[in-house]
């Protein structure tokens, strides 16, 4: 067996984690452009026309119910970056401007979300941050690295859904054509959702049942928990997912919230390239993580669904103090350092003498919202539009 030199190492790192070598073209390569305002949509040899080639248009407004198409071109190619700049980056304007991507001619968009949720940002809320798919370096732009094939055309389009003047927008769109597609390529989605309030034991779903062949690719939670709650911990419910044939089960079962995005007891903030949390305030009650299945491949064959249990936990002598304040919640478990007690299997009343004091897991209600990526089969889906702005910004206004 021949030895393995460190530059061997090296290259094939390189092109495990790029997908591709550097020192060769792809098969059926063409040509690469940048879209932007200098030159919309990449024509060959038309860049920089305005004001002499300096500088001339850099930049457009954006106006309240505006909209601005970013990219509209046919033939066969791949989405390889995007990059935008806005100077208001508050969560209202980030969550009230509309992002919508369209493959192959269709008239539904594939991807349908908030601007700054799309980005990797629950809750819009922005921090400078770098992953394997998002990154925003200094806090002022917004970065996706995402590869989007398409067959037969694509086209961008960006909505000032916010009643505010937006003086500048800058972006570039880098993408490349090719002679044919790849046979098994797929088309990139993102889907946005929220649930303010529900019942009790109901999960929230952050991808409802999308159907064909596919991939999930990952998603972006972001939580306002409620504060009635106290100081109780909000993040106990487990994620699942619901393969092809999958109903009342589903083939993957998580252990707990903070343990999908890869830490433990609790969440912090931390940004990693797979995982990650950009926000984890215990003051305002507000949380926002993201977990991408990149070297971990979720795939499907004719369907797939996704959410995550409404579960909190907190000693048992303040759940009985919040169940006497009316709080909506419903004790499930409690666990002891030498036991797990299962209450729905083997009920208890809480307020008991002889009702065991331990960390109390319970059914409660907050408001999650969410950004789910995969890639599917098919250039649309089945999947609801964007829900409206009002809809979309500002907290959930607690009893």
């Amino acid at each position: 067996m021949k030895s393995i030199t460190a530059l061997t190492i090296c290259i094939l790192l390189a092109n495990a984690t790029i997908g591709q070598n550097l020192y060769t073209l792809p098969k059926y390569f063409e040509s690469s452009s940048i879209s932007s305002f200098e030159n919309l949509n990449g024509v060959k040899s038309e860049g920089g026309k305005s004001n002499h080639s300096a500088k001339g248009n850099a930049f457009e407004e954006l106006k309240s119910g505006q909209s601005k198409t970013l990219l509209d071109i046919k033939g066969s190619g791949i989405v390889q970056r995007m990059w935008f700049t806005i100077q208001d980056r508050s969560p209202e304007m980030l969550r009230a401007i509309r992002l919508r991507i369209y493959w192959d001619g269709e008239t539904k968009p594939a991807v349908d979300v908030p601007f700054g949720d799309f980005f990797g940002y629950g809750l819009s809320e922005v921090v400078k941050f770098e992953t394997a798919l998002f990154s925003n370096p200094e806090g002022r732009s917004f970065n996706c690295m995402i590869p989007m094939p398409f067959r037969k055309g694509a086209k961008v389009i960006i909505t000032n859904e916010s009643p505010n003047y937006i003086g500048a927008v800058f972006y570039d769109i880098d993408f490349v054509r090719y002679e044919k597609p790849e046979d098994d390529a797929l088309y990139f989605h993102a889907f946005w959702t929220r649930q303010k309030t529900s019942e009790l034991r109901k999960d929230f779903e952050f991808l409802p049942t999308v159907k064909g062949r596919g991939r999930f690719l990952g998603v972006n939670i972001g939580v306002n928990a409620d504060p009635g709650y106290a100081e109780t911990w909000w993040g106990e419910g487990e994620v699942k997912m619901y393969i092809d044939n999958d109903k009342e089960l589903p083939t993957i079962n998580g252990t707990g919230t903070e343990d999908y995005i890869g830490t433990a007891w609790g969440m912090g903030t931390f940004t990693n390239l797979y995982q990650g949390c950009t926000i984890a305030n215990d003051s305002t009650d507000k949380y926002a993580f993201y977990r991408f299945h990149v070297p971990d491949i979720i795939g499907f064959n004719n369907s797939f669904r996704a959410a995550i249990q409404q579960i909190g936990g907190g000693s048992r002598d303040v759940v009985r103090k919040l169940l006497k304040n009316n709080m909506k919640l419903e004790p499930i478990s409690v666990a002891l350092p030498d036991s797990f007690i299962r209450l729905l299997d083997n009920p208890k009343n809480i307020f008991d003498t002889d009702f065991p004091d331990g960390w109390v897991n319970f059914y409660r209600v907050d408001d999650y919202s969410a950004t789910s990526y995969f890639y599917l089969n098919t250039p649309s889906s089945g999947l609801s539009e964007l829900p409206a702005v009002k809809e979309r910004v500002g907290n959930r206004k607690y009893n």
